[in-house]
C-alpha cells in the first residue's frame, strides 16, 4: 500500500525533524512527479531538518531533484540501485547529497539476490523466484551533522561496513 511520503518526529532533545520518501519516474512505474511532490510536502512541514529518501534508478533524476531541493532541505539521498556511489556533497546551499547509499545485505550476490538465480534469468529470460543471497554481508549508509536552527548541512561521510 503507497505511503504517504512524509513523516514527522521530534528528537529526543526536542528538535523538530521530517523524513520525506519519494520515487521517481525514469525506468520506474508510473508515478507522482517526485519535484512537484516535493514542493507540495515542504509547505505541510515546519521542520528545518528535513531528510529526502529519494528512490530511484537514474543518477541523472537523483541529481536534478538534489539541484532543484538544495537549500530547502538538509538531505537528498539517493536509494534503489544498491551499489554506493562517491559522490556525497554539500551543496551550495547547504543540501547534503549522494546520488544512492547503497545496499545493506549480503555483497556475494546480485542487489541481494542469489546471483545463480539473477544470472540464469539474464542468459534465458525467463521469469525466476529471487532468492535472498548470503555471505558478504555490509551495511552502508552515511553520516550527516547539521544546524539545527537551519537546517542546513555542514558534513556528510559515506560509510560502509563489512562484517568480518
Amino acid at each position: 500500500m503507497p505511503g504517504w511520503g512524509l513523516y514527522e518526529g521530534t528528537t529526543p532533545a526536542g528538535v523538530p525533524y521530517a523524513v520525506m520518501n519519494l520515487q521517481g519516474r525514469v525506468f520506474m512505474s508510473s508515478n507522482d512527479d517526485p519535484f512537484r511532490k516535493a514542493d507540495e510536502l515542504l509547505q505541510k512541514t515546519k521542520a528545518k531538518i528535513i531528510l529526502l529518501d529519494f528512490h530511484a534508478e537514474t543518477t541523472s533524476e537523483k541529481i536534478a531533484l538534489g539541484w532543484y531541493l538544495d537549500g530547502r532541505v538538509t538531505a537528498v539521498l539517493g536509494t534503489h540501485t544498491h551499489i554506493p556511489t562517491a559522490d556525497e556533497r554539500i551543496l551550495p546551499g547547504g543540501t547534503a547529497f549522494q546520488c544512492d547509499v547503497g545496499m545493506t545485505g549480503p555483497y556475494d550476490s546480485v542487489i541481494g539476490v542469489k546471483k545463480e538465480l539473477v544470472i540464469a534469468k539474464f542468459l534465458n529470460n525467463m521469469p525466476v523466484r529471487f532468492e535472498p543471497a548470503e555471505g558478504d554481508v555490509r551495511l552502508c549508509a552515511v553520516v550527516m551533522d547539521c544546524d539545527e536552527a537551519t537546517g542546513r548541512a555542514r558534513s556528510i561521510q559515506r560509510i560502509m561496513l563489512q562484517d568480518n
